[in-house]
């Protein structure tokens, strides 16, 4: 499955919405020397109950709008 992520990091609150099309991620933590993917990839793992290992920034690895590819069986 590829879902379409907008991440908005040093935010109050870990929050995992839908608007539209796209997800909205909500980090704690500051886009600083790949903190903020990790974190996107724990808190899509928890959201979607998958493991880490599952998840893959496929588009954007570097920007706030991103693609993300969430395997199904690994």
């Amino acid at each position: 499955m590829k879902i379409d992520v907008k991440v908005v990091p040093n935010a109050k609150k870990e929050i995992v919405k839908k608007e539209g099309e796209i997800w909205k991620v909500y980090l704690r933590v500051p886009p600083i020397e790949g903190k903020a993917n990790k974190a996107l990839i724990g808190l899509l793992a928890d959201h979607f109950n998958v493991r880490k290992s599952q998840i893959e920034i496929t588009k954007g690895l570097q920007s706030r709008n991103k693609t993300i590819t969430i395997y199904d069986n690994f």
